[in-house]
């Protein structure tokens, strides 16, 4: 099925694989401060307030950058910011389109209590604050879904970091220069390359009819995220993910029982960057719970960099739930439940 043409063009109705296609592009994108001036207050936190992809950037750049980020660094996904935040905590408000009401919520609160704000998004009304009350923000290109829009929102969030000195700026370069690399990987992806050489369309293959249960460690755990993200909305499949060490304090146990039935695929986001003991953690884990669970699936990341890791899962990612979402029936890129509830909650 996932060979046959026809089939992709008549499931695939909004072009969900073309977009895939292109994602490498995102990592050339070159972020443009609006309304850049600022007093060069001394910044002692950063705060990203956002939710689904336009938190995944942040937890991203969180895991890839937390051993130089020398600030303390929160990713907020609710209404609510924490109560330290005062005129030294940055905070930038993310929100793919720009009118997501958890978002909108912290913004006005760190306003409020005079944080040094900024703005990153496709449009809407956090674009429109931004210019009516000078706030410094970055409009990334819209006409996407937000998790199809991960590497503009991960360019645009170091370009503002930067533009604050929480970061150096030559840091966007490590995100440009992957693009040629990963033009090339995603070529073993596309719709045109048969299931027999297509690593994605495999991976769907494994997982269809089945919850997903997703696996990282310390350093994938967002991709780990990432690729749960993808099978909720894209493929319109239950999925679940954690990660180690965490994982063997508690979720670990709970396969050993109930339900005796588990009609689960469960994948492993392994990355060679990970902490040595955590990847000892999934070789063992595995072994400890054969005959109780399924075997893990072992997805090795590839990439010389941990950035590089990083953006290869998510792409593949996006590629296999968008053939999971084929062999389901569905079409991958509306969200028609969750536009709902938004309404509703209007």
């Amino acid at each position: 099925m996932l060979d046959d043409e026809n089939v992709l063009k008549q499931r695939d109705l909004s072009g969900a694989l073309n977009v895939a296609a292109e994602e490498y592009q995102q990592t050339q994108f070159e972020p443009k401060i609006n309304n850049g001036e600022h007093d060069g207050r001394q910044l002692t936190s950063v705060i990203v307030t956002g939710m689904g992809g336009s938190a995944l950037a942040a937890l991203l750049l969180k895991s890839w950058l937390k051993s130089q980020l020398k600030l303390p660094f929160e990713v907020v996904r609710g209404y609510d910011l924490p109560q330290y935040v005062n005129q030294n905590t940055l905070v930038i408000a993310s929100s793919y389109s720009g009118n997501t009401e958890e978002t909108l919520s912290g913004l006005a609160q760190a306003q409020a209590r005079g944080a040094q704000v900024a703005i990153l998004a496709s449009g809407g009304s956090l674009v429109e604050t931004a210019e009516a009350k000078e706030i410094a923000f970055v409009q990334i290109p819209s006409g996407l879904q937000p998790r199809m829009a991960v590497f503009y929102n991960l360019s645009g969030l170091v370009s503002l970091l930067a533009h604050f000195q929480v970061i150096p700026l030559e840091t966007l370069n490590e995100i440009k220069s992957l693009g040629a690399w990963l033009k090339t990987e995603t070529t073993n992806w596309l719709a045109s390359t048969p299931t027999a050489d297509n690593y994605a369309k495999q991976l769907a293959l494994e997982a269809v009819g089945k919850s997903a249960i997703f696996y990282g460690g310390a350093l994938t755990a967002p991709v780990a995220y990432k690729w749960k993200i993808s099978w909720n909305e894209t493929g319109k499949n239950l999925a679940f993910w954690n990660e180690y060490p965490e994982v063997n304090h508690n979720e670990f146990m709970g396969w050993t029982s109930h339900p005796v039935e588990k009609p689960f695929v469960v994948f492993d986001i392994i990355s060679s960057f990970e902490h040595p003991q955590i990847l000892k953690r999934f070789e063992i884990s595995d072994r400890l719970l054969s005959g109780q669970r399924p075997k893990a699936i072992p997805i090795n990341l590839k990439g010389e960099t941990p950035i590089a890791q990083l953006l290869w899962g998510s792409i593949l990612a996006d590629f296999t739930s968008m053939y999971l979402a084929v062999l389901n029936g569905v079409d991958p890129v509306p969200v028609a439940l969750i536009e709902r509830l938004k309404q509703e909650l209007r």
